[in-house]
Protein backbone atom coordinates (compact mmCIF):
# COMPACT_ATOMS: atom_id res chain seq x y z
CA UNK A 1 0.00 0.00 0.00
CA UNK A 2 2.76 2.47 0.92
CA UNK A 3 4.58 2.31 -2.47
CA UNK A 4 1.25 2.69 -4.28
CA UNK A 5 0.27 5.73 -2.23
CA UNK A 6 3.69 7.35 -2.60
CA UNK A 7 3.70 6.82 -6.36
CA UNK A 8 0.16 8.13 -6.82
CA UNK A 9 0.84 11.15 -4.58
CA UNK A 10 4.09 12.03 -6.36
CA UNK A 11 2.52 11.79 -9.82
CA UNK A 12 -0.47 13.86 -8.70
CA UNK A 13 1.72 16.64 -7.27
CA UNK A 14 3.91 16.79 -10.38
CA UNK A 15 0.88 16.84 -12.69
CA UNK A 16 -0.86 19.46 -10.53
CA UNK A 17 2.14 21.75 -10.96
CA UNK A 18 3.39 21.11 -14.49
CA UNK A 19 1.04 18.88 -16.52
CA UNK A 20 0.82 19.75 -20.22
CA UNK A 21 -2.44 20.99 -21.82
CA UNK A 22 -4.78 18.26 -23.04
CA UNK A 23 -7.76 17.93 -25.37
CA UNK A 24 -10.48 17.87 -22.71
CA UNK A 25 -13.47 17.89 -25.11
CA UNK A 26 -12.17 15.60 -27.83
CA UNK A 27 -12.20 18.40 -30.42
CA UNK A 28 -8.44 18.97 -30.67
CA UNK A 29 -8.50 22.14 -28.57
CA UNK A 30 -5.96 21.92 -25.72
CA UNK A 31 -6.94 23.13 -22.26
CA UNK A 32 -4.40 23.55 -19.47
CA UNK A 33 -5.04 22.31 -15.96
CA UNK A 34 -1.75 22.84 -14.11
CA UNK A 35 -0.36 25.74 -12.11
CA UNK A 36 2.43 26.57 -14.54
CA UNK A 37 -0.05 27.01 -17.39
CA UNK A 38 -2.12 29.83 -15.93
CA UNK A 39 -4.26 28.17 -13.24
CA UNK A 40 -4.51 28.62 -9.50
CA UNK A 41 -5.21 26.26 -6.59
CA UNK A 42 -8.97 26.34 -7.20
CA UNK A 43 -9.05 26.06 -10.98
CA UNK A 44 -6.31 23.42 -11.40
CA UNK A 45 -7.51 19.95 -12.45
CA UNK A 46 -5.91 16.63 -13.41
CA UNK A 47 -7.32 13.79 -15.49
CA UNK A 48 -6.14 10.50 -13.91
CA UNK A 49 -5.84 7.25 -15.88
CA UNK A 50 -4.03 5.13 -13.28
CA UNK A 51 -4.87 1.46 -12.79
CA UNK A 52 -3.40 1.30 -9.28
CA UNK A 53 -6.86 1.30 -7.67
CA UNK A 54 -7.80 -2.01 -9.29
CA UNK A 55 -4.30 -3.41 -8.69
CA UNK A 56 -4.66 -2.68 -4.97
CA UNK A 57 -7.88 -4.70 -4.98
CA UNK A 58 -5.89 -7.72 -6.16
CA UNK A 59 -3.34 -7.09 -3.43
CA UNK A 60 -6.12 -7.13 -0.83
CA UNK A 61 -7.35 -10.50 -2.09
CA UNK A 62 -3.83 -11.97 -2.00
CA UNK A 63 -3.22 -10.74 1.55
CA UNK A 64 -6.57 -12.10 2.76
CA UNK A 65 -5.87 -15.46 1.09
CA UNK A 66 -2.40 -15.79 2.63
CA UNK A 67 -3.73 -14.94 6.10
CA UNK A 68 -6.55 -17.46 5.78
CA UNK A 69 -9.23 -14.78 5.89
CA UNK A 70 -12.50 -14.76 4.01
CA UNK A 71 -12.65 -12.59 0.86
CA UNK A 72 -15.32 -10.10 1.95
CA UNK A 73 -12.87 -7.20 2.26
CA UNK A 74 -12.18 -7.49 -1.47
CA UNK A 75 -15.90 -7.64 -2.26
CA UNK A 76 -16.52 -4.46 -0.25
CA UNK A 77 -13.58 -2.72 -1.90
CA UNK A 78 -15.06 -3.51 -5.31
CA UNK A 79 -17.55 -0.66 -4.74
CA UNK A 80 -14.97 2.17 -4.87
CA UNK A 81 -13.16 0.32 -7.67
CA UNK A 82 -16.40 0.29 -9.68
CA UNK A 83 -16.95 3.97 -8.91
CA UNK A 84 -13.46 4.88 -10.10
CA UNK A 85 -13.83 2.76 -13.24
CA UNK A 86 -17.16 4.43 -14.04
CA UNK A 87 -15.94 8.04 -13.92
CA UNK A 88 -12.36 7.45 -15.11
CA UNK A 89 -12.85 4.73 -17.76
CA UNK A 90 -16.43 3.87 -18.77
CA UNK A 91 -17.75 7.42 -19.04
CA UNK A 92 -14.78 8.75 -21.08
CA UNK A 93 -15.10 5.82 -23.51
CA UNK A 94 -18.79 6.62 -23.96
CA UNK A 95 -17.99 10.28 -24.55
CA UNK A 96 -15.25 9.50 -27.06
CA UNK A 97 -12.39 11.12 -25.12
CA UNK A 98 -10.50 10.08 -22.00
CA UNK A 99 -10.19 13.73 -21.07
CA UNK A 100 -13.95 13.76 -20.43
CA UNK A 101 -13.31 11.76 -17.26
CA UNK A 102 -13.67 13.27 -13.81
CA UNK A 103 -10.72 15.58 -13.06
CA UNK A 104 -8.95 15.47 -9.71
CA UNK A 105 -9.36 19.00 -8.38
CA UNK A 106 -11.84 21.21 -6.56
CA UNK A 107 -13.41 23.06 -9.46
CA UNK A 108 -12.79 20.17 -11.86
CA UNK A 109 -14.81 17.72 -9.76
CA UNK A 110 -17.67 20.18 -9.24
CA UNK A 111 -17.72 21.03 -12.93
CA UNK A 112 -17.81 17.32 -13.81
CA UNK A 113 -20.85 16.81 -11.57
CA UNK A 114 -22.72 19.78 -13.01
CA UNK A 115 -21.95 18.87 -16.63
CA UNK A 116 -22.89 15.23 -16.04
CA UNK A 117 -26.27 16.25 -14.66
CA UNK A 118 -26.85 18.81 -17.42
CA UNK A 119 -26.07 16.38 -20.23
CA UNK A 120 -27.55 13.13 -18.90
CA UNK A 121 -29.95 14.01 -16.04
CA UNK A 122 -28.30 11.26 -14.02
CA UNK A 123 -30.08 12.27 -10.79
CA UNK A 124 -33.37 10.97 -12.19
CA UNK A 125 -31.97 7.52 -13.01
CA UNK A 126 -33.42 4.88 -10.62
CA UNK A 127 -30.07 3.14 -10.19
CA UNK A 128 -28.39 6.42 -9.26
CA UNK A 129 -31.11 6.94 -6.66
CA UNK A 130 -30.24 3.52 -5.22
CA UNK A 131 -26.61 4.60 -5.09
CA UNK A 132 -27.50 7.75 -3.17
CA UNK A 133 -29.61 5.66 -0.78
CA UNK A 134 -26.65 3.30 -0.34
CA UNK A 135 -24.18 6.06 0.52
CA UNK A 136 -26.42 8.07 2.84
CA UNK A 137 -27.99 4.93 4.31
CA UNK A 138 -24.58 3.43 4.99
CA UNK A 139 -23.52 6.60 6.81
CA UNK A 140 -26.70 6.58 8.89
CA UNK A 141 -26.47 2.88 9.80
CA UNK A 142 -22.77 3.15 10.65
CA UNK A 143 -23.41 6.10 12.95
CA UNK A 144 -26.31 4.28 14.63
CA UNK A 145 -24.27 1.11 15.07
CA UNK A 146 -21.24 2.93 16.43
CA UNK A 147 -23.28 4.89 18.94
CA UNK A 148 -25.08 1.75 20.13
CA UNK A 149 -21.82 -0.16 20.54
CA UNK A 150 -20.04 2.58 22.48
CA UNK A 151 -23.13 3.03 24.65
CA UNK A 152 -23.31 -0.66 25.61
CA UNK A 153 -19.65 -1.55 26.24
CA UNK A 154 -19.11 -4.20 28.89
CA UNK A 155 -17.23 -2.44 31.67
CA UNK A 156 -13.89 -4.11 32.45
CA UNK A 157 -12.03 -1.28 34.20
CA UNK A 158 -12.41 0.95 37.22
CA UNK A 159 -13.44 4.58 37.24
CA UNK A 160 -9.79 5.69 37.27
CA UNK A 161 -8.80 3.66 34.18
CA UNK A 162 -9.50 4.12 30.51
CA UNK A 163 -12.21 1.88 29.07
CA UNK A 164 -9.77 0.93 26.30
CA UNK A 165 -7.53 -0.78 28.85
CA UNK A 166 -10.13 -3.48 29.41
CA UNK A 167 -9.94 -4.94 25.91
CA UNK A 168 -7.35 -6.44 23.62
CA UNK A 169 -7.42 -6.78 19.86
CA UNK A 170 -8.82 -10.11 18.66
CA UNK A 171 -10.16 -11.26 22.02
CA UNK A 172 -12.79 -13.99 22.03
CA UNK A 173 -14.99 -12.31 24.63
CA UNK A 174 -17.58 -9.79 23.49
CA UNK A 175 -16.73 -6.15 24.02
CA UNK A 176 -20.30 -4.89 24.11
CA UNK A 177 -23.72 -6.22 25.08
CA UNK A 178 -25.58 -6.78 21.82
CA UNK A 179 -28.71 -7.87 23.73
CA UNK A 180 -28.86 -4.53 25.54
CA UNK A 181 -28.25 -2.62 22.31
CA UNK A 182 -30.95 -4.65 20.55
CA UNK A 183 -33.42 -4.03 23.36
CA UNK A 184 -32.72 -0.30 23.36
CA UNK A 185 -33.32 -0.11 19.63
CA UNK A 186 -36.57 -2.05 19.93
CA UNK A 187 -37.79 0.46 22.49
CA UNK A 188 -36.58 3.41 20.42
CA UNK A 189 -38.30 2.44 17.15
CA UNK A 190 -40.35 -0.77 17.17
CA UNK A 191 -39.87 -4.42 17.99
CA UNK A 192 -37.60 -6.40 15.66
CA UNK A 193 -36.25 -3.16 14.15
CA UNK A 194 -32.72 -4.18 15.14
CA UNK A 195 -30.51 -7.25 14.77
CA UNK A 196 -29.91 -9.70 17.59
CA UNK A 197 -27.28 -11.55 15.56
CA UNK A 198 -23.86 -9.95 15.16
CA UNK A 199 -23.08 -11.58 11.82
CA UNK A 200 -26.37 -10.52 10.25
CA UNK A 201 -25.88 -7.00 11.57
CA UNK A 202 -22.39 -6.53 10.16
CA UNK A 203 -23.33 -8.16 6.86
CA UNK A 204 -26.14 -5.63 6.52
CA UNK A 205 -23.81 -2.73 7.37
CA UNK A 206 -21.39 -3.85 4.65
CA UNK A 207 -23.89 -4.91 1.99
CA UNK A 208 -26.11 -1.81 2.03
CA UNK A 209 -23.57 0.78 0.78
CA UNK A 210 -21.69 -1.71 -1.44
CA UNK A 211 -24.79 -2.84 -3.33
CA UNK A 212 -26.02 0.76 -3.57
CA UNK A 213 -22.75 1.92 -5.12
CA UNK A 214 -22.81 -1.05 -7.50
CA UNK A 215 -26.20 0.10 -8.78
CA UNK A 216 -24.92 3.65 -9.12
CA UNK A 217 -22.21 2.43 -11.51
CA UNK A 218 -24.80 0.40 -13.41
CA UNK A 219 -26.67 3.63 -14.09
CA UNK A 220 -23.63 4.94 -15.97
CA UNK A 221 -23.26 1.69 -17.92
CA UNK A 222 -26.95 1.66 -18.90
CA UNK A 223 -26.77 5.29 -19.98
CA UNK A 224 -23.83 4.38 -22.18
CA UNK A 225 -25.57 1.34 -23.68
CA UNK A 226 -28.75 3.31 -24.35
CA UNK A 227 -26.85 5.75 -26.57
CA UNK A 228 -27.50 8.80 -24.39
CA UNK A 229 -23.85 9.60 -23.86
CA UNK A 230 -22.64 11.19 -27.05
CA UNK A 231 -23.10 14.92 -27.31
CA UNK A 232 -22.06 17.64 -29.72
CA UNK A 233 -18.72 19.30 -29.18
CA UNK A 234 -18.28 23.03 -28.90
CA UNK A 235 -16.70 23.59 -32.30
CA UNK A 236 -16.84 27.36 -31.90
CA UNK A 237 -14.03 27.12 -29.35
CA UNK A 238 -12.06 24.88 -31.68
CA UNK A 239 -12.39 27.36 -34.54
CA UNK A 240 -11.26 30.17 -32.26
CA UNK A 241 -8.22 28.16 -31.28
CA UNK A 242 -7.39 27.43 -34.94
CA UNK A 243 -7.18 31.16 -35.57
CA UNK A 244 -4.64 31.50 -32.73
CA UNK A 245 -3.02 28.12 -31.91
CA UNK A 246 -0.60 29.75 -29.46
CA UNK A 247 -3.44 30.62 -27.08
CA UNK A 248 -4.27 27.81 -24.65
CA UNK A 249 -7.22 28.26 -22.34
CA UNK A 250 -6.76 27.40 -18.65
CA UNK A 251 -9.39 25.22 -17.04
CA UNK A 252 -10.85 28.24 -15.22
CA UNK A 253 -12.25 29.50 -18.53
CA UNK A 254 -13.85 26.10 -19.13
CA UNK A 255 -15.45 25.87 -15.69
CA UNK A 256 -16.44 29.53 -15.51
CA UNK A 257 -16.64 30.76 -19.13
CA UNK A 258 -17.84 34.21 -18.05
CA UNK A 259 -15.76 34.98 -14.98
CA UNK A 260 -12.77 32.68 -15.50
CA UNK A 261 -10.42 35.21 -17.08
CA UNK A 262 -11.39 37.94 -14.60
CA UNK A 263 -10.62 35.61 -11.68
CA UNK A 264 -7.23 34.71 -13.16
CA UNK A 265 -6.49 38.41 -13.65
CA UNK A 266 -7.45 39.20 -10.07
CA UNK A 267 -10.56 41.19 -11.05
CA UNK A 268 -13.03 39.12 -9.05
CA UNK A 269 -15.54 41.96 -8.72
CA UNK A 270 -15.49 42.52 -12.47
CA UNK A 271 -16.14 38.82 -13.03
CA UNK A 272 -19.22 38.85 -10.87
CA UNK A 273 -20.46 41.99 -12.60
CA UNK A 274 -20.22 39.99 -15.83
CA UNK A 275 -22.57 37.37 -14.40
CA UNK A 276 -25.11 39.99 -13.47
Amino acid sequence: MIPTLLTATSVFIIAFIAALPVDIDGIREPVSGSLLYGNNIISSAIIPTSATIACYMGHEWELSFRLGMRPWIVVAYSAPVAAAAAVFLIYPIGQGSFFDGMPLGISGTLNFMIVFQAEHNILMHPFHMLGVAGVFGGSLFSAMHGSLVTSSLIKETTENESANAGYRFGQEEETYNIVAAHGYFDQLIFQYASFNNSRSLHFFLAAWPVVGIWFRQLSIIFLWLSGMYFHGARFSNYEAWLSDPTHIRPSAQVVWPIVGQEILNGDVAGGFRGIQ
